[in-house]
């Protein structure tokens, strides 16, 4: 074993590789020490390999066998974490994979706000100090029907903020079959807890009667709430209180009304077919007194959480010393505000907005792409795959439309190569640059077009290749 540790290559030998030889454009721009910390880090691995008994000859450990793989683990290690990813998957708002894409105008926005100084809390009209929340807030209430509007940095915080201002030290009524856990471990109840607001459950897990909320109402009653289920849902013998009951109890009872719309929406999706999920304007229509939705869902915007309703409210909201702990960044504020713009012209916001787009795509213009797709595949990796395509599904995805299928045309992969299995294939393809993330179905690695640009493909296509012939790193 000593003998093997000897024949390790020095560490200026593996610099000198990475800097100066073949490999040296790969690293130019990259810093020094992370380039050092890489081939540290590649030593280290070799004497974990040596000690385990996994390397045991001299030949393992010759210059020419070594040379590739420091390369290779080199560029793996130095790639930023935060990278791109080529989605396959079908699933249009991936929680995992950053929900919702950008449209450019939004992107275009977001350089400008980077690049340059801004009127982020500047007043153009007066040359004093200006409020970043205002940016926003006259968009939000043309597109809404609200009042007042107002942004935060997810719709988390927007739920936090409301329940801490309004409803703090009382009592907050909301459905017991609301009172769910999505995504990340977010609970609404324990949400309810850290505000300060005291929850008070009413009805039975599946039914929930008005005479359930009227009995609950007392003099420490702060608010009413709804709870949108997001990717939950109750089927059979069920009952929840409409909005319009909702409101009117609490027009009586001089209480606010509190929905939480999760992945709130301002395009009327049953144009695609897809009905029952309500608009934000006709959730502010119905008497909704505040409102809170995600930016970076069903709006196809940035990470944030939208705050809208009625002014006595909104003003509360906004004067809370949170407020600033959980304001929007320049950068996000340009971007909400380039994809609001987008929505004053429903048909070019659904032009546009990609996850407007994606979702809204008919089975023919998916079945064209697919075919597409599979020709750039034949000609680049036919020689690996045995390529077909079929009818499948995608979903929305970010807890909306759970109980929905989006058909879809799959292009379908089985390797030729009876060592390389579809499992083996999946995990190679995470290791590709950019990573491919697709789906295995039917002993088959399944590529989705309604998630893919037309661009795109070929990358799918680069990736499949290094895949398939074992040269990812």
């Amino acid at each position: 074993m000593n003998h093997l540790f000897r024949l390790l290559p020095s560490m200026d030998r593996v610099l000198a590789h990475l800097e100066s030889g073949p490999h040296m454009a790969d690293f130019a721009h990259v810093p020094r020490p992370l380039v050092r910390e890489a081939a540290q880090a590649f030593l280290d691995g070799l004497r974990e390999e040596i000690k385990a008994g996994l390397v045991a000859d001299e030949a393992s450990l010759s210059w020419d066998t070594l040379a590739s793989r420091i390369a290779c683990f080199a560029r793996s290690f130095v790639r930023p974490r935060f990278r791109r990813v080529l989605n396959a998957t079908g699933v249009v708002v991936h929680t995992n994979l950053g929900r919702s894409v950008l449209p450019e105008s939004a992107v275009t926005a977001v350089i400008d706000a980077c690049r340059h100084y801004s009127n982020l809390e500047f007043d153009l009209a007066t040359g004093q100090r200006g409020s970043r929340h205002s940016l926003v807030e006259s968009l939000l209430c043309q597109l809404t029907g609200a009042e007042a509007a107002i942004a935060v940095n997810n719709n988390a915080a927007a739920v936090f903020l409301v329940l801490e201002s309004l409803c703090k030290g009382r009592e907050v009524v909301v459905s017991r079959g609301q009172l769910v856990e999505i995504g990340g471990s977010f609970r609404v109840p324990e949400v309810m807890a850290k505000s300060g607001a005291i929850l008070r459950e009413v009805g039975a897990t599946n039914r929930t009667h008005l005479r359930d909320y009227e009995a609950a109402i007392g003099p420490d009653t702060a608010a009413l709430m709804r709870v949108h289920t997001s990717n939950f849902r109750m089927i059979g013998f069920t009952k929840e209180v409409g909005l319009d009951e909702l409101c009117a109890l609490g027009r009586e009872r001089a209480l606010p009304v509190i929905e939480d719309l999760g992945s709130g929406t301002l395009y009327d999706f049953a144009q695609a077919g897809l009905p029952g999920e309500p608009t934000v304007r006709d959730v502010v229509a119905a008497g909704a007194d505040v409102v809170t939705f995600s930016g970076d869902k069903m709006l196809g915007g940035p990470q944030a959480g939208v705050i809208i309703g009625k002014r006595e409210h909104l003003d509360v909201i906004r004067k809370n010393q949170l407020a600033r702990a959980l304001r929007l960044d320049k950068m996000t504020l340009a971007a909400l505000e380039a994809v609001l713009r987008l929505y004053l012209d429903p048909a070019i916001a659904r032009r546009e907005i990609p996850t407007l787009a994606m979702i809204c795509a008919t089975p023919k213009e998916l079945a064209d792409k697919a075919r597409r797709l599979a020709r750039t595949l034949k000609r680049s990796v036919g020689a690996h795959f045995e390529v077909s395509v079929r009818p499948g599904a995608s979903r929305v995805g970010g807890g909306a439309f759970p109980e929905r299928d989006l058909p879809t045309s799959l292009v379908c992969l089985y390797p030729l190569d009876a060592s390389l299995k579809v499992d083996d294939l999946r995990e190679r393809l995470l290791h590709t640059d950019p990573p491919l993330v697709g789906r295995v179905e039917d002993g088959r690695f399944c590529l989705d077009p309604r998630t893919l640009t037309i661009p795109e493909f070929t990358l799918a296509a680069s990736a499949l290749a290094l895949a398939a012939s074992g040269n990812h790193c």
